[in-house]
């Protein structure tokens, strides 16, 4: 089976994935917003090409990279942006390509390479910018607050500051995520980036849409909090027992496909 052959289950799964992230009524992107990936094999990957939509998108709005490629910019010093776009074109398959991948394939190279992770969908939800937007943003999403969060999203979300989109964002989230998994002893399942958005990361793509949905109706909860005193944390000790609970495992397998 050739290479095109091979990944086309994968760019199958990440266009359904794609449109559904892309869904207007969701309120998750609108025009050219977000961007998606998915990993093939050990040294590729799809991912959305700059300014394509998510609403609707086809096979024909994504590129394939060499991951391996993307990530040597990360030790190649101060890049201007005249730099980052030659070397994301150089990590085309298809140089002749009039499509170039988004500044954003650099964390998406980065991520896909982390245990466990096949898909990455980057969005900007108004109900989670409104809190990652805001004076109280890493305050406010300090603790869980409801057991689905948990089973979802884990115990809890990697916290980048804002940085510019390109090479400086993408060494910042990996100097975050390597710092987290040092603590966690496993990868984020989100990124909430400070005056950005939301990074989802499953290994499959009901993880993603769930971990994105799922973090859109928490930041709606912590906005309607505030209306009475803000949010009431859930204790430590609630939180490690419901990442413990069996039962809490299985829906978890049930609803994205994915293990814990």
């Amino acid at each position: 089976m050739d290479d095109d052959a091979a990944g086309r289950p994968v760019l199958d799964a990440l266009v359904a994935m794609s449109r559904a992230l892309g869904d207007p009524a969701r309120d998750y992107v609108i025009l050219g917003e977000g961007n998606t990936s998915a990993r093939v094999g050990d040294d590729r990957m799809w991912v959305k090409a700059s300014g394509a939509s998510l609403c609707g998108i086809s096979a024909e709005g994504f590129v394939r990279v060499r991951r391996d490629k993307v990530l040597e910019m990360f030790e190649a010093g101060d890049l201007g942006d005249a730099e980052i776009e030659r070397g994301l074109r150089a990590a085309m398959d298809d140089s002749t390509s009039p499509r170039r991948p988004s500044v954003e394939t650099l964390f998406h190279a980065y991520l896909l390479g982390l245990e466990g992770i096949n898909f990455v969908g980057h969005t900007h939800p108004t109900a989670v910018n409104a809190i990652l937007c805001s004076r109280l943003g890493r305050e406010a999403i300090a603790g869980r607050i409801y057991p689905d969060e948990i089973v979802v999203c884990g115990v809890a979300p990697l916290f980048v500051d804002y940085v510019d989109p390109g090479v400086l964002l993408a060494r910042a989230i990996r100097n975050e995520t390597e710092r987290y998994i040092a603590q966690q002893g496993h990868p984020p399942r989100s990124v909430l980036m400070q005056n950005h958005g939301l990074i989802a990361l499953g290994s499959t793509p009901a993880q993603v849409e769930a971990i994105t949905a799922t973090w859109v109706k928490t930041a709606r909860i912590i906005g309607g909090t505030m209306a009475f005193g803000g949010p009431r944390f859930l204790s430590d000790g609630n939180v490690e027992r419901i990442c413990s609970r069996p039962d809490e495992h299985y829906r978890h397998r049930g609803i994205t496909g994915a293990e814990q």
